[in-house]
């Protein structure tokens, strides 16, 4: 049984981790929400796990290598000088960011990977999500990981090769792309589906979330696994072992 520690413990998935945690037998430490100093929070855990907002990042991470405990990150929309502090992190505590905690999603990402890195860039691959009204930030992080998954497959630097956004007179597809398009309405989980278009066929592989818990299964999963690692940065296909 371990103490895992909230960050952003009064949203919708801060309560879903909490039960999470029950169901998997752990202690729940406590909880920060919006202002408060996650550094006694971090003091009293064996893991912490981040499902805040960007801007407390820095904050989030100072407390975890204070107190010397892994750090699983959630959170969404995050900038490369989030990347760069997570970095930093990671050689001090274990640290497993991502856009999604999900293990279907994981599994989808691994097979995505395999399947643009075995067609070859003759095929087209296009990334498509759809989330609730509420969402804030497009491409989603799930998004985006399958695009990461995509681009890796093939060789590639997403940020090179990636379309967002078209709208008017775009002209042709450039070859080699990987394309994005958001959705945004209702109450949707989380869908996300990455077509791979090649000559006169095509494969689509997707994932349905039907409920947030899948995510906080995922996360406190995770955040288990993190403890005891050495310092370094991992993902969720480790801790699915892929």
């Amino acid at each position: 049984m371990a103490r895992i520690g909230i960050i952003g413990s009064g949203g919708r998935m801060g309560q879903a981790l909490a039960r999470a945690i029950e169901v998997a037998g752990h202690e729940l430490a406590g909880g920060t929400d919006r202002g408060e100093d996650p550094a006694r929070l971090a003091d009293a855990s064996d893991a912490l796990v981040d499902f805040s907002v960007p801007a407390a990042l820095e904050a989030n991470i100072h407390a975890a290598v204070g107190a010397g405990v892994p750090i699983l990150i959630g959170t969404t929309g995050l900038e490369p000088v989030h990347h760069a502090l997570i970095e930093s992190a990671a050689g001090a505590i274990p640290v497993l960011q991502t856009g999604n905690t999900s293990l279907g999603v994981t599994l989808l990402a691994h097979l995505v990977q395999e399947a643009a890195a075995r067609l070859g860039p003759d095929w087209d691959v296009e990334v498509l999500e759809m989330h609730h009204r509420m969402k804030v930030d497009a491409p989603s992080g799930t998004a985006l990981l399958l695009g990461e998954a995509a681009a890796a497959g093939r060789g590639i630097d997403l940020a090179e090769h990636s379309e967002r956004g078209r709208d008017g007179h775009t002209g042709a597809r450039a070859s080699g792309a990987i394309g994005f398009a958001a959705l945004r309405g209702g109450t949707v989980a989380g869908e996300h589906s990455v077509i791979l278009a090649g000559e006169h066929e095509r494969i689509v592989l997707s994932h349905s979330a039907e409920d947030r818990m899948i995510f906080a299964h995922g996360a406190i999963r995770g955040a288990g696994w993190l403890i005891g690692q050495p310092a370094g940065r991992y993902s969720m296909a480790q801790v699915l072992g892929i």
